[in-house]
């Protein structure tokens, strides 16, 4: 039934009659420009897809749980892991929040410990066992997020199964132990290059002896999501660094399929909702290809483990509840993604710890997702969607070459050693955080449609949302993990602290009605991204009018909206009456620009402005120190 055809007794249109009537529609203008989406993963998505699109797939023929697993490892059910991590700070609290949240829908739990020995509060296996008093872990999940403790916290971990007398196969769980991982984000290998990898293999020789189930090696995509990488860019590099593993592990005498066991990929989860459904699906694909190069002994060792979490790359300070709407998205492109497990960031990390509230919201995003919305009941619900199957085929093929292309380096880490995967994320998010400045892409409530009365400076912890960068030797160039707002709220935070308070924008509208509201609409959201206090108006009669309201509430900025036919009069006439007690801004780029400058009206924003830069200008001429 596969290939049944519904409704045959409808004649079909063809893609011909489609593409007329599209351009009929457009009148004239241009079908690249106006429907063919771009991506950032540098390729073309069409506004439509039709059945033979589908022609030059090979694998969608596959079910649930078959080679190549684009579709999932499961056959009959689509459950996930509902996890929360929790700081490890202190051992009696972080066991208590464990006990309080499993009690509430969480299915799986992740411990994040200090990497430092001297601030760890977990040293001994007394503290170990307290830890986890109470906590059934051969029937949760139990991670770890613990860098270079990885090894003393998985022998932690087999004592424990001993001395509880636990069936050792019926635990499961992580520790994300990731030597390329770190080197990537830190510049620095936890010890050495070889006494890491000895450490690895150290690693899952113990798990294959004492934890059959349980996860040591972390293959952490999300390092590169937090950076500003694309989705092939992430998916590529993590298959690469994958690869560099299996490589040097099965050239120490561990087999192949002992290694791919233990493995777990962690990718971040960003905002673009299909192209992540599409990521998961493809890295599936991906890593079976991979591994069946190797001639694997066991089939299960092609199906890739993935465990999500929702970026902080878009999480923003200003306008906080949007990150639930964020994180809600986000999860759902996950799960119908066909994740194994998920960590939903609280709305709130990007500023401060986890509150009780926040982590409620975080947990019950996952809950209602799966018990309300019933997105665990149906495997693979993307499936045959034309669009979804071409988003993923693209994914595939471009991050396949990204995988070729550090290949042809040597691997992984010589690629990192030489600075080559550094400069390509790099380029990246600076073209992001340009594209963001622009306003080409959106960061709502941050650099389109802010509050404009939202205080934050009492909220935010400032080591939490801008983390200090530690002067380091580095052994490589690390990546720098960012998130896509910060320029915008480091602006909003220095009017914030600015001891003369806020300054004020008086929004001077006058003459043609649509052009005056449509320029103030932008003016407002523009000055309001820097935290300026907005004085909107309804228009005036007269310039005069205008500029003496503007004085009156001793205004330090005066942006003028009106049309382009009349600023070429009203620009000079506002300007030689505000007599340099504001500073006079017009909203837009008339033709007469030029002929407005040579008579002294030199400041205009508009749709190509860049906003950190114009704003950082406004600043200093403000004297509100950044």
């Amino acid at each position: 039934m596969k290939r049944e055809k519904l409704f045959a007794e409808f004649s079909p249109n063809t893609t011909k009659q489609w593409e007329e009537k599209i351009k009929e529609d457009l009148k004239g203008a241009s079908y690249e420009k106006k429907l063919i989406w771009n991506t950032n993963e540098g390729f073309k998505i069409s506004p439509y897809y039709r059945d033979e699109d589908l022609k030059n797939i090979n694998y969608l023929d596959a079910l649930p749980g078959e080679f190549p697993y684009s579709r999932g490892n499961m056959k009959k059910t689509r459950a996930w892991e509902i996890r929360q991590d929790i700081p490890l700070d202190d051992i009696r609290t972080a066991n208590q929040k464990a006990l309080f949240i499993l009690d509430r829908g969480v299915t799986s739990l992740g411990f994040i410990t200090n990497p430092d020995k001297r601030k760890s509060p977990l040293r001994s296996q007394e503290d170990f066992s307290q830890l986890m008093k109470d906590i059934l872990f051969d029937r949760i999940g139990v991670h770890f997020i613990c860098c270079n403790k990885a090894p003393e916290i998985l022998e932690y971990l087999c004592k424990e199964v001993e001395l509880r007398k636990a069936e050792p196969s019926r635990v499961s769980g992580s520790v994300d132990f990731d030597p390329l991982g770190y080197l990537t984000t830190s510049g620095n290998y936890y010890n050495n290059e070889d006494s890491d990898f000895q450490a690895l293999r150290n690693l899952i020789r113990l798990a294959k002896e004492k934890l059959s189930n349980y996860k040591v090696l972390g293959i952490n995509g999300y390092f590169f999501n937090h950076a500003g990488a694309t989705v092939v860019q992430e998916l590529g590099y993590s298959m690469a660094m994958a690869s560099d593993y299996l490589t040097r592990l099965i050239n120490t005498g561990i087999d192949l399929d002992t290694v791919c066991h233990h493995i777990q990929f962690n990718f971040g989860i960003g905002p673009s909702y299909f192209m992540e459904i599409a990521k998961i699906r493809a890295s599936r694909f991906l890593w079976a290809q991979i591994v069946e190069a190797y001639q694997p002994g066991i089939e299960k060792s092609k199906q890739a483990y993935i465990h999500s979490i929702t970026s902080r790359w878009n999480q923003t300070i200003y306008d906080p509840y949007v990150n639930v709407l964020r994180a809600t998205t986000e999860s759902m492109a996950a799960i119908l993604g066909g994740t194994d497990s998920l960590v939903v960031r609280p709305f709130t990390c990007a500023y401060s710890p986890t509150t009780s509230f926040s982590g409620r919201l975080a947990r019950n995003i996952q809950i209602i997702l799966g018990e309300e919305a019933y997105l665990g009941k149906v495997i693979d619900p993307s499936a045959g969607s034309y669009y979804i199957e071409n988003l993923t085929n693209s994914i595939i093929e471009k991050a396949w070459k990204i995988f070729l292309r550090v290949e042809e380096e040597g691997g992984y880490l010589e690629a990192i050693k030489k600075g080559i995967i550094q400069s390509d994320i790099k380029t990246t998010a600076e073209n992001r955080s340009e594209a963001i400045a622009m306003r080409k892409e959106i960061s709502l409530g941050t650099n389109q449609y802010p509050n404009f009365n939202e205080s934050v400076v009492k909220e935010v912890v400032h080591d939490i949302a801008f983390p200090p960068v530690k002067p380091e030797k580095f052994k490589v160039m690390p990546i720098r993990q960012y998130r896509g707002s910060m320029d915008f709220e480091r602006l909003r935070l220095a009017v914030e602290n600015h001891p003369e308070g806020k300054p004020k924008v008086f929004i001077l509208t006058y003459g043609d009605h649509i052009m005056r509201r449509a320029r103030a609409t932008f003016a407002c959201n523009f000055f309001a991204g820097a935290g300026y206090e907005i004085i909107d108006n309804q228009g005036f009669a007269t310039a005069e009018e205008g500029v003496k309201s503007a004085l009156a509430v001793k205004a330090s900025i005066v942006v003028l909206c009106s049309s382009d036919e009349e600023y070429s009069k009203l620009g000079p006439a506002v300007y030689a009456l505000l007599k340099n007690k504001a500073i006079l801004v017009v909203a837009g780029a008339p033709e007469c620009m030029q002929e407005l400058k040579s008579q002294g009206v030199e400041n205009f924003i508009h749709l190509r402005s860049n906003m950190i830069e114009t704003l950082i200008r406004y600043h200093k001429k403000l004297g509100i120190n950044m």
